[in-house]
């Protein structure tokens, strides 16, 4: 176990160089000039001044080069000091949400987190759950109502739907609002008396223990959740009862059947283990989508959270902030595949000798 955990931990070096490299190759499709908008705070006044930018950077020296400035910055010849330098935090600079694009995905990850965090757990319980239920009861109502029900959500456009459920229960009832907090529970949240320990608005009330603005939360992320929710929950039903059927028909549950092993200790002690290696891969992806932003949910909600930054930058051709979120992205999945692999290790031992 620890050999495999270690071979995988040496590899991770090399996937992060890659995909740093993949994203370099990216913005080498743009001009030295383009490409000084990685350094520009400001509109340049001339192109003196751009000029300068691209000497400074070496955006016009070989490949190689740039590369090496870009991943670790440069040397401040004047005090000695380096400065920028991907490895050091400095993305660039947004357009669009006119500040640092660190500071920009930094700003508006809590919002995501906060999404995520309250959208992970029904979509991975409910939708295994469903799934295995499916599996268990096949040919059978339960099956066949399971079947309609992911099928309409699989095929479902994730726009179509939260437009539909913004006309049902906010259109027409006003009960779940868009956004992520009503006008009076912002001037709640910012004034003195409100303490943001997390910029997490629902952990933040509970600890405030202003349990309105709590409520005001929930009303406000309900919409996406649910929205999020049946779209992976098909997903997820889909993958966990075909991964279910076959495990069912492996002649290791016949055995065990054939032994006299009631029917609830065969699917418990047998078969669900099996059964959650595939089921494993898809939800640990699902959990780097809902943590990178899910951009269309939450332009339909207009829930201010990564996806809506990036798909703001997008629209505004800000290639700067757009390559941001695609390093962020990619690193993100890189650690959760390292998680899956680990974590199939634990689900099943021969995983460990490949």
């Amino acid at each position: 176990m620890t050999t495999y955990i270690i071979r995988r931990l040496l590899q991770l070096p090399i996937t992060v160089v890659g995909v740093t490299m993949l994203i370099f190759a990216m913005l080498q499709l743009l001009s030295p000039v383009e490409r000084s908008a990685l350094y520009i705070r400001d509109i340049p006044k001339s192109e003196a001044q751009v000029d300068r930018i691209i000497r400074q950077y070496g955006l016009d020296q070989p490949v190689y080069v740039q590369y090496w400035r870009w991943l670790v910055g440069t040397v401040d010849a004047s005090t000695g000091e380096r400065k920028g330098g991907v490895l050091r935090g400095d993305l660039g600079y947004s357009r669009t949400g006119r500040q640092d694009v660190k500071d920009l995905l930094l700003h508006r990850l809590p919002a995501t987190v906060e999404l995520a965090l309250w959208s992970v757990l029904p979509i991975v319980g409910i939708g295994i759950w469903l799934g295995m239920q499916a599996a268990i009861h096949h040919n059978k109502p339960i099956d066949q109502v399971a079947r309609i029900f992911a099928i309409i959500g699989y095929s479902f456009p994730t726009f179509v739907f939260g437009l539909l459920v913004l006309m049902l229960l906010y259109a027409k009832t006003g009960w779940f609002p868009p956004g992520r907090l009503s006008d009076a529970m912002t001037q709640v949240v910012m004034s003195d008396s409100f303490t943001r320990y997390t910029q997490i608005n629902t952990l933040d009330a509970l600890i405030n223990r202003r349990f309105d603005v709590f409520v005001d939360a929930l009303r406000h992320i309900f919409l996406p959740v649910i929205t999020l929710c049946y779209i992976q929950w098909a997903l997820l039903l889909k993958i966990t009862r075909s991964s279910m059927l076959e495990a069912l028909r492996q002649d290791y549950v016949r055995t065990a059947r054939a032994k006299g092993l009631a029917e609830r200790v065969v699917i418990n002690r047998h078969v669900r283990k099996n059964a959650l290696i595939p089921v494993a891969t898809v939800g640990g992806l699902t959990i780097v989508g809902l943590l990178n932003g899910v951009v269309i949910t939450e332009t339909v909600f207009n829930y201010p959270g990564l996806g809506s930054a990036v798909a703001a930058a997008a629209v505004s051709l800000d290639v700067v902030t757009v390559l941001g979120f695609v390093l962020f992205n990619a690193t993100l999945l890189i650690m959760a595949n390292l998680i899956v692999d680990i974590f199939y290790a634990f689900l099943d031992p021969r995983v460990r000798l490949g």
